[in-house]
């Protein structure tokens, strides 16, 4: 049960454990999609601080390329990377070593909103994180290199392996063509308002290229 859960919520069945020394990692394919509205939210739970570890990214084999990590002072960094320069990158000043418990977080992405702060949100156990070291929004209607056709969408690890996760994951979701907020993944819990705690997501719309793993 990935929680921060207590009794009386939404109970998951199943996570799926990846160990960096294995250099295991899972990929899919992309069929293309939309690649300036989408959203990611997953549950994770680390069991290897202080060492860069990508728990998921887009590429084919070079840039452009779009990466989630915890880096090696384990902070989280998720950029978008052209080639030539950043689309968009964003570095938390906050730090994540707790290796006892699940964290949810929630990825946000549209590059349609003119106000360029509501272009991409980052949020952990429902609440966005508004503290970054680094903080660089994607231009408007820019494209991403999320949702390319041929490209691969890697789960545990960049595209070709490397700096894998350590840790599990569980109910991870790309939403193809909706930028969705937590509540749509998960709840705050009535008796303890501040534990974030998972729903049943197998409803929501996972659009051309999205898809859910349970």
């Amino acid at each position: 049960i990935p929680a921060n859960t207590l009794s009386g919520g939404y109970e998951v069945a199943n996570s799926c454990r990846f160990e960096k020394a294995d250099d295991a990692y899972m990929y899919k394919s992309s069929s293309g999609g939309n690649r300036r509205t989408w959203t990611v939210s997953l549950w994770v739970k680390r069991s290897l601080l202080g060492v860069e570890q990508m728990f998921f990214g887009s590429d084919a084999s070079s840039a452009p390329y779009m990466c989630c990590q915890f880096s090696a002072d384990d902070t989280l960094q998720f950029y978008d990377y052209s080639g030539s320069g950043f689309n968009f990158k964003f570095v938390t000043t906050q730090v994540f070593r707790d290796v006892s418990a699940w964290s949810h977080f929630v990825f946000k992405l549209d590059t349609e909103q003119g106000t360029e702060a509501n272009r991409l949100k980052i949020y952990h156990n429902g609440t966005q994180i508004t503290s970054f070291s680094t903080e660089t929004y994607p231009s408007e209607d820019a494209d991403t290199s999320v949702n390319v056709s041929g490209d691969n969408f890697a789960v545990g690890s960049l595209y070709n392996g490397g700096n894998e996760l350590s840790g599990y994951m569980s109910e991870f979701c790309l939403i193809d063509g909706s930028a969705l907020t937590p509540s749509s993944f998960g709840e705050f819990n009535e008796d303890t308002p501040t534990v974030f705690q998972p729903i049943d997501v197998s409803g929501l719309t996972f659009g051309t290229n999205g898809f859910y793993l349970d």
